[in-house]
């Protein structure tokens, strides 16, 4: 695929102290297949689905162990340059941007109200080679306590239109890039415990979304939430057993209609 506009989710990686484990679990769970890991840049491992690059996994860096997450990344076409806007509308810059040999350059950062997420300007590495496949990186939600920062951030860092959608007690906005949606924000309200830390919930594609949970399960994960069927696929929450939030969806299988958005001013 090529380099993806300004703002676009453009890669996904974690951390996982038992790397082998993890390639274990997302090879059953999501058919993924690795790349020998490279040793020069920390047993960094590329993920494939369909032969197509789609994540990759690797090691916490020392005093990082535990912390099983995934990171979502946004495209940039100067890292620099979105580092200083991350800096100038009140967020984190969490590793200064850093030069990866001759694939791209990547910067990690957080939110005002504690999301963290990357940078990727691109070099001989694009980012994702599928989206919106079994395997592949679907869709991604900023999951906050304190959307109205999200909201004032994401936008001015990555000049997105937000949209309003509203569905009794969910407070849930989709940032846009033009005309294409990129990204969802939702409220995290009472039913997400108290020491869950905000952060963005990476969905990848399955073809059968109850499938998925059973394979999932059987592996020692953890269904946090459904599975549900809504206008845009069936999906559920996932922890994998490494405590690493994700979610699987099969858009193919939809029900109910398009909610309706509204503009934000």
């Amino acid at each position: 695929m090529a380099v993806q506009p300004e703002g676009t989710p453009c890669w996904a990686d974690a951390m996982f102290s038992d790397l082998e484990g993890a390639k274990s679990f997302y090879g059953e769970v999501l058919g993924w297949t690795f790349a020998e890991s490279s040793a020069e840049f920390g047993n960094y491992t590329q993920a494939s689905a369909n032969g197509k690059a789609v994540a990759a996994v690797v090691p916490p860096m020392p005093g990082q162990e535990g912390l099983s997450q995934w990171c979502l990344y946004f495209a940039s076409q100067d890292a620099a340059a979105t580092a200083a806007r991350i800096r100038d509308h009140g967020g984190e810059v969490l590793m200064e941007p850093m030069q990866v040999a001759d694939f791209g350059t990547m910067c990690l950062a957080r939110d005002p109200g504690g999301v963290v997420f990357g940078v990727w300007q691109a070099g001989t590495h694009e980012g994702f080679q599928a989206m919106g496949e079994p395997g592949a990186y679907t869709w991604a939600e900023v999951f906050t306590r304190e959307p109205e920062k999200s909201d004032a951030f994401f936008p001015a860092v990555f000049s997105y239109r937000q949209r309003d959608m509203r569905d009794g007690e969910i407070d849930f906005r989709i940032y846009d890039l033009g005309e294409r949606t990129v990204l969802g924000r939702m409220k995290m309200g009472e039913e997400f415990p108290p020491e869950m830390r905000p952060y963005i919930n990476v969905y990848f594609g399955v073809e059968d979304c109850d499938e998925a949970v059973a394979r999932a399960t059987k592996l020692g994960g953890v269904l946090r939430f459904g599975p549900m069927t809504t206008p845009f696929g069936r999906f559920a929450a996932i922890s994998d057993p490494q405590g690493a939030n994700f979610s699987v969806i099969d858009t193919t299988t939809t029900e109910g209609e398009m909610p309706k958005l509204t503009d934000v001013a």
